[in-house]
């Protein structure tokens, strides 16, 4: 298990799927995912079979209280590029309906940026979010990350178009 100040991050479990999948499932957090659909537990349970223990391009973890060994959400490196050493960086708290908070996010991307360059020697981890996402735009800020740009009207929710913001951050800007 990695550890942060209030959060561990260990492997997902089997039984961590229909928890987690709860957590995906609610439409105000669903609105910030790439996958838009609600998930079943034939979807959830592909994922984690086909994705999580079996892409070498993902490395998700498990989001856990330090304190009482909770749940909380999950996060991870996705589509690794381990040639030009870069990952997407992807997190959420399901968790008492907290998305992005100021204590056990901050603390799991801490934990994550730290094993991303210093256990696997990436130099670059970025992340692509929408541009009505403030939490993450805050969380993203408080992190280091840059915005490196736009891409215009990629998203649509709720009946209008939205932008998708790129953020990166480099091992150098540690």
């Amino acid at each position: 298990m990695l550890k942060g100040n209030y959060v561990g991050l260990r492997a997902i479990e089997c039984s961590d799927l229909p928890k987690l999948m709860s957590f995906r499932n609610r439409p105000e957090y669903r609105r910030f995912f790439r996958e838009y659909r609600e998930l079943n537990s034939e979807t959830q349970k592909n994922w984690y079979e086909n994705v999580v223990m079996n892409d070498s391009r993902t490395i998700m973890f498990a989001i856990i209280d330090l304190k009482d060994d909770r749940l909380l959400g999950a996060c991870g490196l996705c589509y690794i590029d381990w040639i030009n050493r870069n990952a997407d960086f992807s997190i959420y708290i399901g968790e008492d309906n907290l998305y992005i908070d100021d204590k056990f996010a901050p603390d799991a991307g801490t934990v994550m940026i730290n094993y991303g360059f210093d256990e696997l020697g990436l130099h670059r981890l970025w992340a692509e979010i929408y541009s009505f996402d403030e939490p993450k735009k805050a969380f993203f800020a408080k992190l280091g990350f840059k915005l490196d740009g736009i891409h215009r009207e990629t998203h649509w929710s709720e009946g209008k178009w939205y932008d998708s913001l790129f953020y990166s951050l480099l091992d150098s800007e540690l």
